[in-house]
């Protein structure tokens, strides 16, 4: 059973290579992060995930955010992916799931019935290093709209 972090915990540090090849550490981000993990670049779900956040970006930055996408692509197809689609996020690689796990984005899942292992669709928000909000099999489409509600920020 993959651990879940819960609000409160500690997040754990990371640094991951972006979609330009350069190292991007969660410690060095300033005010607030929004961490989320998705499964795989250019998939209809992700797609539609990564150009929500794009489009909510201006807003976000505006209360302070900063927003990190981690899947397990490489960086090549990730800088494909934000070339495809004008994505303003930041994207970063996690080919060895590592991070994936640390952060209980990396598991059992069920998928179309059958249990699998596969990355856990997440969504964190980080405060002074410290977890403020954790969700766990978020729905790629309506997401980024009910986390800023969640956060505050309007629908």
């Amino acid at each position: 059973m993959t651990t879940r972090l819960q609000p409160g915990d500690t997040a754990p540090d990371f640094t991951l290579t972006n979609d330009a090849g350069e190292p991007v550490s969660l410690s060095a981000q300033p005010g607030k992060v929004i961490v989320y993990f998705y499964p795989a670049a250019m998939t209809p779900g992700c797609t539609k995930q990564a150009c929500d956040f794009s489009d909510s970006i201006d807003r976000l930055q505006a209360e302070g955010y900063t927003v990190l996408g981690i899947s397990p692509d490489k960086p090549e197809k990730l800088a494909a992916f934000r070339e495809r689609d004008g994505l303003t996020i930041q994207l970063l690689s996690d080919p060895d799931k590592e991070v994936l796990t640390q952060w209980g984005a990396f598991g059992e899942k069920k998928l179309y019935g059958k249990v699998v292992q596969g990355v856990i669709r997440s969504t964190f928000v980080v405060e002074d290093g410290t977890i403020t909000l954790a969700q766990y099999n978020v729905k790629a489409t309506g997401h980024v709209a009910k986390l800023r509600k969640d956060l505050g920020l309007g629908a």
